[in-house]
């Protein structure tokens, strides 16, 4: 319902009071929205939304996204594992298409906010702070505001911390041509690692760290992906379901943009 997924979204941005908004709509398989005309379509209701709201005294500046949910965006899934991607990517250590969907949205925001002339000026002064530390800082001061322990920026040991961790391997000498985002996160669930029902209780240790995405080469026997569980049947039906969620191919898939 794209009134309700709207008016949801857009109602946290407006009681916020956030004046510049860039929001990044997903499509694919593992997105409310699977065709890009869908998404498209969310995108622009949402839009509208955002500026209707911000007429008068309040000005809003708002733009939309529109990125692919085919396959996971980085490599890892769950909530402690995101935390220690999304810090490694601070220090510079991100995975390429995780770090280009960050520039590609921040970018949005830096002129919309009027701090660039263009795209490329956006995106030097992104890169700037990127890679002199200022963005990892404001990410601990972020931890701190909320009562967190800022020190976890240094100290992954603070996290929460899975009692199984192990690699699973792949099958076959093959490409990987898919990697079903919806399953993917589907089966993080299942781990215990987001709410089937409100009441449900998150186990934060849990998740999946991804070796190898669309468009890699594997052979027989290397890590596929790093399976992080603390329950050991919940362990064998999360590495099937993963599993189960690749597709192989002879011949060398272009990976999604």
């Amino acid at each position: 319902s794209l009134p309700l997924i709207a008016s949801s979204i857009m109602s946290k941005k407006i009681a916020a009071g956030a004046r510049v908004i860039v929001l990044d709509v997903k499509v694919g398989r593992g997105a409310f929205m699977k065709t890009e005309s869908e998404a498209t379509a969310l995108a622009e209701l949402m839009v509208k939304i955002g500026r209707l709201a911000g007429q008068g005294k309040t000005e809003r500046r708002v733009a939309a996204v529109i990125s692919d949910m085919n396959q996971p965006l980085g490599n890892a899934v769950g909530n402690a594992v995101e935390v220690v991607e999304a810090i490694e990517t601070l220090k510079g250590s991100g995975p390429q298409d995780f770090v280009e969907h960050c520039f590609a949205i921040s970018e949005q925001l830096v002129l919309l906010a009027g701090e660039a002339q263009d795209e490329q000026d956006a995106r030097n002064k992104l890169q700037a702070v990127w890679s002199d530390g200022r963005a990892l800082a404001k990410f601990g001061e972020w931890i701190g505001a909320q009562g967190g322990d800022a020190r976890v920026v240094q100290d992954y040991a603070l996290l929460p911390r899975a009692r199984i961790i192990q690699d699973v391997t792949a099958p076959r000498d093959a490409y990987v041509a898919g990697l079903d985002a919806e399953q993917v996160g589907l089966t993080v669930v299942q781990l215990g690692g987001g709410r089937s029902k409100k009441e449900d209780a998150i186990d934060r240790a849990v998740g999946v760290v991804f070796k190898h995405k669309v468009g890699a080469y594997v052979r027989r026997g290397d890590p596929l992906f790093t399976l992080y569980a603390d329950d050991k049947d919940r362990f064998e039906g999360a590495r099937a379901r993963l599993l189960s969620s690749f597709t192989f191919s002879e011949g060398k898939p272009n990976p999604p943009s």
